[in-house]
């Protein structure tokens, strides 16, 4: 009995520490990120100081202690990203130019891979062919956000190709990065798809049917019981916890529990975003970032400096690359008019990590990925998220006033 309560408390101090370091890196990281004048990302400072703190550098403070808060933040950010998407975003002709430019570039990058790294399996190709078409938007709706681009036409754009760089990948890990055939894999999202509109069906279905259900949720969703709130984590838990039962990645059914969401309360519920948010990037997102950055062997690196630069790169091209070319010679009736705006929205559309970090989990869980590689990738996707949104910003800072100028035009027709 001694030895057992010694070993938890051991066990406990352990997680303690961990979650100690994390807070202490999630308090200093904005502060870092505010001194630069926000050019160096929140999440990017996470990264490097969970890095710092982690098991490959200082040892301070190991993922393991907080896997179960990590997994909550993963949610929360996928499922934020669900509820900013409008649906009206990927409909019609930009949306299907949306689609269709993903698709091109995963089976450029997919090419491109299989030709530099031959001796590796299909489904490793696969695997960094996902990583490197995704879009972190997620990452990018608070940098859009405090930049003021969010209701602009170069905010729309960004938030539908961001939402199919999110979703598509998502998808594309299901089908591909699986122990099943494709019929099979089909047939488990299918199953994973009715199950998700049937948990966001009911819940509408009752509020219809009983009046008296909603009287209680308004009157309960202050002080403390914030009962909208718990239904939310309720509904993200659901899903994550339907993705999981069916082999999926659990960011399949954060970022469904997210459109569902949006569905159930629409964005004008502005108390429940701001809990969210609250909860979403006061506690849990910081977590996940952090415990990303613990996962990146810095040593492996810094040995293959040149693949990291060549990683970055091909994000670029496999991502930012399709994109621009579409939005200048693609018709679709929404195209952006400046030159300018295109390269930022191809530079927004290039900055991934979250699917990142995903992809290369799922990778290494089923050996398709060595440790060197998926470190080197995450931190390509990191470089990303510095850079990119940087570049998009200094561009955006050299045409002031484009993108209202096309806004005023839009709203006086």
């Amino acid at each position: 009995m001694f030895l057992l309560a010694e070993a938890s408390s051991e066990v406990d101090a352990s997680a303690t520490i961990s979650l100690f370091w994390i807070a202490v890196v999630a308090v200093i990281s904005p502060l870092i990120s505010r001194l630069s004048r926000g050019y160096i990302p929140d999440a990017v400072v996470l990264l490097v100081l969970g890095m710092v703190v982690g098991p490959n550098m200082l040892g301070w403070a190991d993922s393991g202690d907080v896997a179960i808060i990590s997994q909550m933040g993963l949610g929360l950010l996928f499922l934020l990203a669900g509820y900013e998407l409008d649906p009206k975003l990927l409909g019609g002709k930009p949306g299907r130019v949306a689609r269709l430019t993903w698709l091109v570039g995963l089976v450029f990058a997919w090419g491109a891979v299989t030709l530099a790294v031959s001796s590796q399996s299909f489904s490793t190709h696969v695997a960094v062919a996902i990583a490197l078409t995704s879009t972190a938007l997620g990452t990018l709706l608070p940098i859009l956000r405090e930049a003021g681009l969010l209701d602009t036409p170069l905010g729309r754009s960004v938030m539908a190709h961001g939402a199919v760089g999110e979703l598509g990948p998502i998808l594309a890990m299901s089908l591909l990065l699986t122990s099943r055939n494709l019929p099979g894999a089909l047939l488990v999202l299918v199953l994973f798809g009715i199950a998700a509109v049937i948990i966001g069906v009911v819940p509408q279905r009752i509020v219809a049917r009983l009046p008296g259900v909603r009287r209680a949720v308004t009157v309960m969703r202050g002080g403390t019981i914030q009962l909208p709130v718990r239904i939310v984590i309720l509904l993200l838990v659901s899903l994550m916890t339907v993705a999981a039962v069916f082999d999926l990645d659990v960011v399949l059914g954060a970022f469904a529990a997210g459109l569902i969401l949006r569905r159930l309360i629409g964005p004008e519920q502005k108390a429940v975003g701001s809990s969210l948010e609250v909860i979403g990037f006061g506690v849990f997102i910081p977590v996940f970032f952090v415990t990303s950055g613990m996962g990146i062997d810095i040593a492996a690196v810094l040995g293959e400096p040149g693949f990291w630069a060549v990683l970055v790169v091909a994000i670029g091209v496999a991502r930012g690359l399709p994109v621009w070319f579409s939005e200048r010679y693609v018709e679709h009736g929404a195209n952006l008019e400046f030159g300018h705006e295109r390269a930022q929205l191809a530079l927004y559309a290039a900055t991934g990590l979250p699917i990142i970090v995903a992809v290369t989990q799922v990778a290494m869980a089923s050996d398709l990925m060595s440790v060197e590689v998926a470190s080197t990738l995450v931190a390509a996707g990191a470089t990303t998220v510095l850079l990119f949104p940087m570049i998009a910003r200094l561009i955006g800072a050299r045409h002031p006033g484009a993108s209202d100028d096309v806004s005023r035009t839009e709203a006086s027709m």
